[in-house]
């Protein structure tokens, strides 16, 4: 199974007074980081994969700039859980790819969980894709990390 973790691209920060986290849009730099994340997203992902998006604006926006068909999922807004995060992708038993547009911390804790056993602060840059692999190999399970993309270096 491929499990691409798609961190959502710069978003405006919360205004004074305002506490609605999810409201959050992206910055005109992040409509152009998202976009060029997408395009090259475009070029590599089946056309089987499954997108699940959070339901935040700035995930929303994100998974917008691919022009494929995505699903909202709770349990990937920002407070949610490794836990949340791969039973919603059906990790590692999925048949088809899944992308995730998500949030940090969640998204570095769900990659140090599958590549280092535990659930570490790991970061991933706004905007950047990491790409797992869970494959058996000779009766055991093993996760590699296939590429680590950012729009900034595409």
């Amino acid at each position: 199974m491929d499990l691409i973790l798609w961190r959502h691209a710069e978003a405006h920060d919360l205004r004074e007074g305002d506490t609605d986290d999810l409201a959050r849009a992206l910055t005109p730099k992040g409509e152009r980081h998202a976009a060029r994340m997408a395009q090259w997203l475009n070029q590599v992902l089946p056309a089987s994969t499954r997108v699940l998006v959070s339901p935040a604006v700035r995930t929303q926006q994100t998974a917008q700039a691919l022009e494929r068909r995505f699903k909202t999922v709770a349990a990937l807004a920002p407070d949610g859980t490794v836990d949340g995060l791969l039973d919603a992708a059906r990790w590692p038993d999925a048949k088809e790819p899944v992308l995730v547009v998500g949030h940090q911390p969640t998204l570095g804790l769900a990659a140090a969980y599958l590549l280092a056993g535990t659930a570490q602060a790991w970061s991933i840059r706004k905007g950047a894709a990491w790409w797992l692999r869970c494959r058996d190999k000779d009766g055991q399970r093993q996760v590699a990390l296939l590429a680590v993309r950012s729009p900034s270096h595409l």
